[in-house]
């Protein structure tokens, strides 16, 4: 996030109740699919928030390729140890199901830990099935 949105400071841990981590979008182009989320209650995700200015906002839209992938902008309401707070999220309009890249998973599992994700979660990030390494 740093380099992709070097203006906009995190701002904030928290969970997104009722929704569970998933991945979508296999055949979209990328080597494995891509994380994502959809709606399931009993189920939470680690997130970070960030104060995000329009200029970040334009480069994580192209980051993102929401000009080429079919990606939803929603606002949702995220449990923060300050209460609940306002965020958009990304969500992959794509088929769920296959798998992401070990190198991309394990970009997730790091910065969820970096980020203060409990260990168990992160665990679970770091056993979650995924496409080999390439060589």
């Amino acid at each position: 996030m740093a380099r992709r949105a070097p203006a906009s400071p995190v701002y904030s841990t928290g969970w997104l109740r009722g929704w569970r981590l998933t991945f979508a979008g296999e055949d979209v182009g990328w080597d494995g699919s891509l994380a994502t989320v959809v709606e399931e209650d009993g189920h939470e995700v680690f997130v970070m928030l960030y104060d995000v200015p329009p200029q970040d906002e334009w480069a994580l839209d192209k980051w993102e390729g929401t000009d080429i992938v079919d990606w939803r902008k929603l606002r949702v309401r995220v449990d923060t140890m300050d209460g609940r707070e306002l965020a958009w999220l990304y969500v992959l309009e794509e088929w769920e199901g296959g798998l992401p890249s070990a190198h991309y998973l394990s970009v997730i599992a790091d910065a969820a830990e970096a980020g203060g994700a409990p260990h168990d979660y992160v665990m679970w990030l770091r056993q979650h099935e995924c496409r080999p390494l390439a060589d």
